[in-house]
C-alpha cells in the first residue's frame, strides 16, 4: 500500500481517504468554465485532470458552464469550450449542465438565508462596501441596513427581482462576520441588480448570484463529491463551506485545491487576450502565438502532446512556472514517428546542375518517416535545376562549414553527389544562382564507397515545386525583457510572426489538407492551417523547431 501511495498525487490521497472512511461512496468531479473567452493551456490541466479522476475511480465528469455573470459571457465562447474539451478527449456524454438552469433554486437559497437571518439587503455603493470592509489588519464596520428585518428583506429582495431598482441601487449580502481574519467572510455580496439580457435565460432575470455563492450552490446540486480548482480559490473556501452548510445540504462537496499551471513567455490572461485581438495584434483568440487551446490546435499541437505536457507538470500545492519548452519537447515527442517527412525550401535560391541533362525529371524513392516504416514511401522529381536553402550556400565560407562553397562538393540528399562550380549575382551583389556538376555514379550513392562528404542537403525540383505560405512564430512576449511595460501594457516582441510567401515544398504536398502535419526536413514540424488555407493556397504553420532546448529530468 505503501508503494501504492508514493505514486499518487496528493488529491487521490484524499480521494481514497474519503472513500475508506465512507465521507464519499463514489466520485464525481466536473469541469466549470465561465463563458467569458476561449479555454487555454491551463485550463486544459483543469480539464485533464478533472477527467482523469472520474476515470480513474469509475465516477462521473460533469461538464458545467458557470454562466452567471452576463455582462461578459457570449455563445461563442460555450460553443469554443465545447469544441476544445471534446478535442483533448473528455466525454461529458449527456451530462451538460449550466448554472443558468439553477437560477430558480439559486433564488430559492437566497431567500432561505434571508428567512433564517443570514442574509439582508444593502443599500450601500459598491465604493462604500469596500470602505466597510476593512483590511487585511483591520476588521470591517456593519452596515447600517445589517439589521433590516427579515420581513423587509423578504419584501425588498423581492423587489429586486422585480426590477424595480436600478443596477448597483441593491445588493443582498450575506450575514456572517465583519470582524473575521478572512476578508471573504465579511458579509460578502451574494446578489446583485444587474439588468442584462442573459446568452440562455434572455430577460427573465434582472438579478443574479455572484460566483462565490453560486459555485458550491452548483456543485451540491449535481452531487459532486471532489471540487477540485486551482490555490486562488483556497481564501474562498470557508465561505464555499458557510453557503452549503447554511442551506443544509446533504453530504456537500469537498473542496480541493492544486497548484496552477504558470507557463513562461506567453500570454493567458484573458484581459490581455481580448486587447490583443480587439486591436488585431494578433487575428483571433486561436492566433497560433497564444496558448489557447483553440490556438494551439491550429498551430498544430495534437490532444496527445497536451496530455504528455500535463502529466510531465504533474499536480501539486505549489506555485512555480513551466517553461515553455517543456511543451515543446512533448509535441516533438509525439510527432516524431506520427508525421511524414517532406523537402521544403524557406529561403530558396536556385541551384543548377550544368551537366545534367536539360529535359530530364527523374524520380527517387524516399521513406517517408524512417522512424515507422508503416508510412512507407514515396516518390520524390529531380531535375537540372533546383531550390535549395540560401544558407546551404556561402561564397567564402568560415572553417567547418561543409556546405556547398566554390570546389566543395555535398550530398544532395537521397539524390546524386554535386560539387559547386561558383554562382551569380545581382546588381546588388546578392546571390541569385548557384552553379554545380553531378557525379551520376553516385544515384542514391549505390555502388559508389570512394569518397566520402561532410555535407548532405535537402532540396526540391523548380520544375515540380509547389509555392506555399509558411508562417513562423516565436514567443509573442519574452519574460527575460519584462513581460509587461512600465504602464502595464504587454512587452511584445515585433518578431513574433514572420511570413514566408516564397515556400517551395515538392509536390507530393498537393495532397494535403487543412490540418495535416509533416515535418519539414531540417526546418521543423509543420501544419496546414484550418483558417486562411484556400484551394488554391496552402498555408503552413510551425508548430516547432526541430531542436530543443528542454531535457527531462532524471
Amino acid at each position: 500500500m505503501e508503494n501504492e501511495n508514493t505514486s499518487k498525487n496528493f488529491i487521490e490521497m484524499i480521494i481514497d481517504k474519503d472513500l475508506s472512511e465512507g465521507r464519499f461512496d463514489h466520485v464525481q468531479t466536473r469541469f466549470p468554465p465561465e463563458p467569458n473567452g476561449y479555454l487555454h493551456i491551463g485550463h486544459a490541466k483543469s480539464i485533464l485532470l478533472n477527467y482523469g479522476l472520474s476515470k480513474k475511480y469509475n465516477g462521473k465528469f460533469n461538464m458545467r458552464f458557470d454562466d452567471t455573470n452576463p455582462t461578459k459571457e457570449k455563445v461563442e465562447f460555450v460553443e469554443s469550450i465545447k469544441e476544445d474539451i471534446k478535442w483533448l478527449g473528455a466525454e461529458w456524454e449527456d451530462r451538460l449542465f449550466f448554472a443558468s438552469d439553477y437560477f430558480p433554486k439559486m433564488y430559492e437559497a437566497a431567500v432561505k438565508l434571508i428567512k433564517k437571518g443570514k442574509a439582508y439587503v444593502c443599500d450601500l455603493t459598491a465604493d462604500e462596501i469596500r470602505e466597510y470592509r476593512g483590511t487585511l489588519t483591520e476588521p470591517g464596520k456593519e452596515s447600517p441596513y445589517r439589521n433590516r428585518t427579515v420581513e423587509e428583506n423578504l419584501e425588498l429582495f423581492e423587489n429586486m427581482k422585480n426590477g424595480k431598482y436600478a443596477d448597483g441601487e441593491k445588493v443582498l449580502r450575506a450575514k456572517i462576520d465583519m470582524a473575521s481574519p478572512n476578508i471573504n467572510m465579511r458579509d460578502p455580496i451574494i446578489y446583485r441588480v444587474a439588468h442584462m439580457t442573459h446568452h440562455r435565460t434572455g430577460d427573465t432575470w434582472c438579478i443574479y448570484p455572484m460566483y462565490d455563492f453560486a459555485h458550491p450552490i452548483e456543485d451540491a446540486l449535481e452531487g459532486i463529491t471532489h471540487s477540485i480548482c486551482t490555490l486562488e480559490f483556497e481564501d474562498h473556501r470557508p465561505l464555499y463551506d458557510w453557503v452549503v452548510n447554511e442551506l443544509e445540504f446533504e453530504n456537500p462537496p469537498r473542496q480541493v485545491e492544486f497548484a496552477k499551471l504558470y507557463l513562461t513567455n506567453v500570454v493567458t490572461g484573458k484581459r490581455y487576450i481580448k486587447k490583443l485581438v480587439e486591436d488585431g495584434i494578433v487575428d483571433g483568440w486561436d492566433d497560433p502565438r497564444l496558448v489557447s487551446i483553440a490556438a494551439l490546435r491550429r498551430r498544430g499541437f495534437t490532444p496527445e502532446s497536451i496530455k504528455m505536457f500535463v502529466d510531465l507538470v504533474g499536480v501539486s500545492k505549489s506555485n512555480s512556472s513551466v517553461d515553455y519548452a517543456m511543451l515543446e519537447y512533448c509535441i516533438r515527442e509525439d510527432l516524431k514517428s506520427k508525421t511524414k517527412r517532406v523537402m521544403a525550401v524557406l529561403d530558396p535560391v536556385k541551384l543548377v546542375i550544368d551537366n545534367y541533362p536539360e529535359d530530364q525529371v527523374e524520380y527517387f524513392e524516399m521513406i517517408n518517416n524512417p522512424e515507422n516504416e508503416e508510412m512507407g514511401t514515396r516518390k520524390v522529381p529531380f531535375s537540372k535545376e533546383l531550390y535549395i536553402e540560401r544558407e546551404d550556400f556561402m561564397e567564402e565560407p568560415p572553417k567547418k562549414y561543409f556546405r556547398l562553397f566554390p570546389g566543395n562538393e555535398v550530398r544532395l540528399m537521397n539524390a546524386y553527389f554535386v560539387t559547386c562550380t561558383g554562382c551569380e549575382k545581382d546588381a546588388d551583389g546578392n546571390v541569385t544562382v548557384v552553379h554545380a556538376t553531378y557525379d551520376p555514379e553516385t544515384r542514391n550513392g549505390n555502388g559508389f564507397t570512394g569518397r566520402k562528404v561532410k555535407g548532405t542537403i535537402h532540396w526540391v525540383s523548380t520544375a515540380k515545386a509547389v509555392q506555399v505560405e509558411a508562417r513562423l512564430f516565436e514567443n509573442i512576449v519574452d519574460e527575460e525583457k519584462g513581460k509587461l511595460n512600465e504602464d502595464g501594457t504587454l512587452n511584445l516582441n515585433p518578431n513574433s510572426k514572420t511570413v514566408v510567401n516564397n515556400c517551395y515544398v515538392e509536390e507530393n504536398i498537393n495532397e494535403a489538407k487543412p490540418g495535416d502535419k509533416f515535418q519539414f526536413v531540417r526546418n521543423g514540424y509543420f501544419c496546414v492551417d484550418t483558417k486562411d488555407t484556400t484551394d488554391d493556397k496552402l498555408v503552413f504553420n510551425r508548430i516547432v523547431s526541430l531542436k530543443s532546448s528542454f531535457k527531462l529530468p532524471k
